[in-house]
């Protein structure tokens, strides 16, 4: 992913040397070859790549132009804002996803059922942006009950980060509440034909305990699978939601470094989100073994 995101960056016109010489009249040819070579820019890329990887290898990020300072702590903010509305929005979205999908799939072609389906069909319609300018134009400028973005600290007046967070975080949960709610229902009716759940039933399960401790549990495997894949789309793929509500998190902040010919913080920024895609693949495989007791016993 390096190498590919490397050479993707290296195919950019211009470079941050480029960008020097635009915004300074005074800086010279000389100057720029001077430090071209000072930073590495004369040679191939193939050959900065791998000076670059092995500083990264080493735990040195480099730095930031954009923001003059170097990338981690350029970093570290946008990653704990990112951080806070990924957990809040996916929690809220689980939370209403997971009940919904269970409460649907018990009573097949019923009202609720309907429901769920038009609520799942909706959710996965309708485009982000166009849903968070809705919940700014109604909660923010026609009621004024919100702060239409932006974020403040916890201490600050109108709500403080809470009051900033509900928006974004309702615009993120309510994207992914169909998706979920629509595997989450899938899953279920796949499962209540098994073999084992008409055994739980013929040794005298209640009802409760077939749904929840044997069917739900089998249900949440493909569950675990979506939702571990989701933490690296979430984690980069806010970029929409973040712009329009001007949160300064980790989506916001790639694309900013990609626009401004900032190498080491988008090359860091995008590695990280690869890192969190192969974290949540390893976390859903240990959900796996905590789930499914024939893959702790093959």
């Amino acid at each position: 992913m390096s190498f590919v995101v490397y050479g993707l960056m290296g195919l950019m016109p211009g470079d941050p040397i480029d960008l020097m010489i635009a915004g300074d009249p005074h800086l010279s040819a000389a100057d720029a070859v001077r430090l071209k070579a000072l930073y590495g820019l004369d040679k191939p890329w193939t050959e900065r790549w791998l000076r670059w990887l092995g500083r990264i290898l080493q735990g040195e990020l480099g730095y930031s132009r954009l923001y003059a300072r170097p990338v981690a702590e350029a970093m570290a903010p946008a990653l704990v804002n990112t951080a806070t509305l990924m957990a809040a929005s996916l929690c809220l979205a689980l939370t209403v996803a997971l009940p919904l999908g269970i409460a649907a799939s018990l009573r097949p072609g019923s009202w609720l059922d309907r429901f769920t389906t038009l609520i799942s069909v909706a959710s996965v319609s309708v485009p982000v942006f166009w849903l968070g300018l809705m919940l700014i134009v109604v909660f923010a400028v026609k009621l004024a009950w919100l702060p239409a973005g932006g974020m403040a600290e916890v201490t600050s007046g109108g709500g403080g980060r809470l009051a900033h967070l509900v928006l974004p975080v309702s615009a993120l949960a309510l994207a992914g509440i169909g998706q979920y709610a629509r595997h989450m229902r899938a899953a279920m009716i796949g499962e209540a034909s098994a073999d084992y759940m008409r055994t739980a039933r013929a040794k005298g399960c209640s009802p409760r305990r077939v749904v929840l401790h044997h069917q739900l549990r089998n249900a949440l495997i493909p569950i675990t699978t979506i939702v571990a894949l989701e933490l690296g789309g979430l984690f980069s793929g806010a970029l929409i939601t973040e712009t329009v509500f001007a949160w300064p998190g980790m989506g916001r902040l790639i694309y900013e470094a990609v626009m401004g010919n900032d190498f080491n913080l988008a090359l860091s920024g995008l590695l990280l989100a690869t890192a969190m895609t192969l974290g949540g693949s390893i976390l859903a495989d240990i959900a796996y073994w905590r789930l499914d007791p024939r893959v702790r016993h093959p």
